[in-house]
C-alpha cells in the first residue's frame, strides 16, 4: 500500500511539472514546410520552453530564431543555422523559388538575423550557413547545460523519442 501511495506521489510530482522547465534540443533538422515549423515553433514560444541549437538547424528550422523569443534560444559549438530562398515543386517535382514564401522568411527573421542575411548574399537558392563567430552575436551561447533537456525534432513524423539529457550524452558516447 505504501509503494503504491509513493507511486501515486511521483506520477502527480511528474504531471505538475511545468514546461517552462522543458528544453527542445534541435541536433539535426533539414528543415521542412514553412507551415509546421510556424505551428511547432508558436507552440514552444507560448508553453515557455528554451530552445538548444546543437547541430544543424536548416532551412525552416531557422524560423526558430523569429518565433521564440531570443532570451529562450541558445547555441553550442555544434550549433549551424542554414539559410535559403523558399521553394515549392512544380508540376514535375523540380524545386521553384517561392517570393511569396520567401518574403514570409523574410519577415519572420529579427533585424539582426535579416541583416547577416543581406551581408552574406541574401535569400537564395544557395545554402549560407551562420556559425561560429558570426552566430554568437546572433545567438546567446549555452553556458551551463539544463536540467532537463528533450531531443526531438520538430517535425512531427520523424520525432525521436524524448529523452533526459543524460541518456542522450551516454547514447552519444556510444
Amino acid at each position: 500500500m505504501r509503494i503504491r501511495g509513493l507511486l501515486l506521489c511521483a506520477a502527480l510530482l511528474a504531471l505538475s511539472a511545468t514546461s517552462a522547465s522543458a528544453t527542445m534540443r534541435i541536433a539535426e533538422d533539414r528543415g521542412g514546410q514553412i507551415g509546421h515549423y510556424l505551428q511547432t515553433f508558436a507552440q514552444v514560444r507560448s508553453s515557455g520552453e528554451r530552445v538548444v541549437i546543437d547541430g544543424n538547424c536548416l532551412s525552416a528550422c531557422t524560423l526558430v530564431l523569429g518565433l521564440v523569443p531570443r532570451s529562450r534560444v541558445c547555441a553550442t559549438p555544434r550549433a549551424r543555422f542554414g539559410f535559403h530562398a523558399a521553394w515549392m515543386p512544380d508540376s514535375d517535382g523540380r524545386p521553384v523559388t517561392s517570393p511569396m514564401g520567401t518574403q514570409a522568411l523574410w519577415n519572420i527573421y529579427p533585424a539582426h538575423v535579416r541583416r547577416w542575411i543581406s551581408r552574406h548574399g541574401g535569400l537564395s537558392r544557395k545554402m549560407i550557413y551562420l556559425q561560429g563567430r558570426d552566430l554568437d552575436g546572433i545567438v546567446a551561447s549555452c553556458d551551463q547545460p539544463t536540467q532537463r533537456v528533450q531531443t526531438r525534432s520538430v517535425r512531427g513524423y520523424a520525432s525521436r523519442p524524448l529523452r533526459d539529457e543524460r541518456a542522450s550524452a551516454a547514447s552519444d558516447r556510444r
